[in-house]
């Protein structure tokens, strides 16, 4: 006997409503650079998991933190500015 559940997984897997909202769309672009900011850093961090860091390496983690925070920093600032009246931080 088929169970009707697995069909019906299957074909509300992908129904409409799953989509984003255009908000989320919005606050996904809002966050990206905070995003791509730390996939760098991770990027740095994995290439030192496997070996003892070397300077240039030291070097590379440290901007890369530096531009996570400053990113991270700038998308506080954005949200702050916007909910504030008057828009003043």
């Amino acid at each position: 006997m088929s169970h009707i559940v697995t069909v019906q997984d299957a074909v509300t897997a992908f129904a409409d409503f799953m989509e984003p909202t255009n908000a989320e769309l919005d606050a996904i672009e809002q966050e990206m650079p905070v995003i791509l900011a730390d996939v760098d850093l991770l990027d740095a961090q994995i290439v030192t998991l496997d070996r003892v860091p070397t300077e240039l390496d030291n070097r590379r983690l440290r901007r890369a933190r530096r531009r996570a925070l400053a990113a991270r920093l700038a998308l506080v600032n954005r949200t702050t500015a916007a909910t504030m009246p008057g828009g003043a931080a």
